[in-house]
């Protein structure tokens, strides 16, 4: 992203805020006209620098369930074995997000989970049948730090 200006920059951050913001919104907020603006968007988008738009769906059991954190070491590195382990987990939606990791392990996880006992079905079921899995560590959370509180009743 070193190439693009200001403008674009403060495109990118708006929409990552809100992406659902409406372009004349966002052209106001960016100080361009509303066809200027969209004629940005539309070059973003075909650069590949915007790569899509997402739902930021509420957790496991409308807040209420448990992100765990999982660590997956697998059995080689090649890139057979990261490309086949990256396309199975692309299948799962309890798995909400996927890192390539320097260290110990090779992967990082977070997986959302309505209890302790629906996170062992999902270990069982999903978990443990990734292709070239050889080793799984799992950490339940406390609570997210970051995230809003809940309002009073």
């Amino acid at each position: 992203m070193s190439g693009l200006d200001a403008i674009d920059r403060n495109i990118i951050r708006l929409l990552r805020l809100n992406a659902r913001m409406s372009n004349a919104k966002l052209a106001e907020e960016v100080g361009l006209s509303p066809s200027a603006c969209l004629r940005r968007i539309n070059i973003l988008e075909q650069e590949g620098i915007i790569r899509g738009y997402t739902a930021i769906v509420a957790s496991a059991a409308g807040g209420d369930g448990i992100a765990v954190m999982v660590q997956i070491t697998l059995d080689r590195q090649t890139e057979e074995y990261l490309n086949r382990f990256e396309s199975a987990v692309r299948k799962y939606p309890e798995i909400r997000e996927c890192y390539l990791m320097t260290g110990d392990s090779d992967y990082f996880l977070r997986v959302e989970a309505e209890s302790a006992q629906d996170f062992e079905r999902i270990h069982k079921e999903i978990l443990s049948s990734l292709p070239g899995v050889s080793r799984i560590h799992s950490s339940f959370s406390i609570r997210n730090v970051l995230a809003a509180p809940k309002k009073a009743r």
